[in-house]
């Protein structure tokens, strides 16, 4: 169970997270990486960012150029929460593939009504 710090913890980290992804993805045409949840530990030292990419094709390429620019993200979160944290947590990571799913679970649903419609 969180803590109601631990809550607002997070809500504050996916919102600078998202505005740094969206300043630095400006520059790449049709890429859209965004911040759909962040899990903070209870000893506030480690957040883990579930990240939505889309097109979810240049997912794994993309999660992998973010890991290895982990410092990076993490001294800009650093500039921008500096005031309101008094220890930047370690960042990690993670493919949100959730919309992957209700997209294959929705594709699988069409194509039951359309052969039960042909019977």
């Amino acid at each position: 169970m969180e803590t109601t710090r631990q809550q607002k913890i997070n809500r504050l980290i996916q919102k600078e997270l998202g505005e740094i992804f969206l300043l630095q993805t400006k520059g790449m045409q049709g890429i859209l990486v965004s911040v759909s949840a962040v899990r903070i530990s209870p000893d506030l030292s480690i957040a883990k960012a579930y990240l939505s990419i889309f097109p979810s094709e240049k997912g794994k390429e993309l999660l992998t150029n973010i890991k290895a620019n982990v410092k990076a993200l993490r001294f800009d979160l650093g500039q921008r929460l500096g005031k309101q944290l008094r220890i930047i947590p370690e960042l990690a990571f993670y493919l949100d593939d959730s919309l992957d799913y209700l997209e294959n679970i929705d594709r699988l649903l069409n194509n039951d009504n359309k052969n039960e419609d042909k019977k």
